[in-house]
């Protein structure tokens, strides 16, 4: 059976922090709050768009009663839908390193804690969909990440194995999720997490897409999957 490699997708393969922390912070001025910084928002993303708003108004001081935070929710929606790849865009290297996999047999899926329908619109619009034999949200299985049922489930949909499977990902959440799933897990230090990424004990860390080859070429039972050019 053909590899199989589950991305993450929000701080792994696409940057989608500037369009999701500026719709964050236009819901925050519709409250009448001031804006989060980029930099303090970035680790707050992961969860989800819903978590995000949350964590968003905690850090203004603000709880929004469970009605008015649904009312926020879908103001957000809206607004980052048509808003999603202003500024969102892949991590560098991240199309060649999956054309130099593909060329080696691997498959691809995405596995995220983003709603299905947003992250489908996210690759449409970056032109990446085609690439994913899956692509599965929080609400595709209705289970979320780190429950390993939505690894699983993608796994499934993406006819793979877990045998024959590899996580990538940028967060505490992707690598339980991959341990929970008995797959390794590779974990890129660039996204949204506020501790080292390397303090979860993931398989392998990268700093590059430029990395992932000789990172699964040291992954026990991957050796023979990736080809010398």
């Amino acid at each position: 059976m053909q590899p199989l490699i589950v991305f993450d997708l929000d701080g792994t393969l696409v940057d989608t922090a500037p369009d999701l922390i500026d719709t964050l912070n236009l819901i925050l001025a519709r409250q009448g709050l001031p804006p989060v910084s980029y930099d303090d928002a970035r680790p707050m993303i992961g969860a989800g768009a819903r978590a995000l708003l949350e964590r968003g108004l905690s850090a203004r001081g603000h709880k929004a009663p469970d009605g008015l935070l649904d009312q926020l929710f879908e103001q957000y929606l809206v607004h980052y839908a048509d808003h999603i790849a202003d500024r969102s865009r892949p991590f560098p290297g991240v199309e060649t390193a999956m054309n130099n996999l593909a060329a080696c047999g691997f498959r691809f899926a995405v596995c995220t804690n983003k709603l299905e329908w947003l992250s489908r619109k996210l690759l449409d619009k970056l032109e990446l969909s085609d690439k994913f034999a899956a692509i599965c949200g929080q609400d595709t299985f209705g289970v979320k990440k780190p429950d390993p049922e939505v690894l699983r489930r993608t796994i499934e949909a993406a006819q793979g194995s877990d045998r024959r499977t590899i996580m990538v990902g940028d967060s505490e959440t992707d690598i339980t999720l991959a341990r929970n799933a008995g797959v390794p897990v590779i974990a890129v230090d660039f996204g949204y997490t506020d501790r080292p990424i390397a303090s979860f004990k993931p398989d392998k860390v990268i700093s590059h897409f430029d990395d992932l080859e000789a990172a699964i070429r040291r992954l026990p039972g991957f050796e023979a999957d990736i080809q010398t050019r």
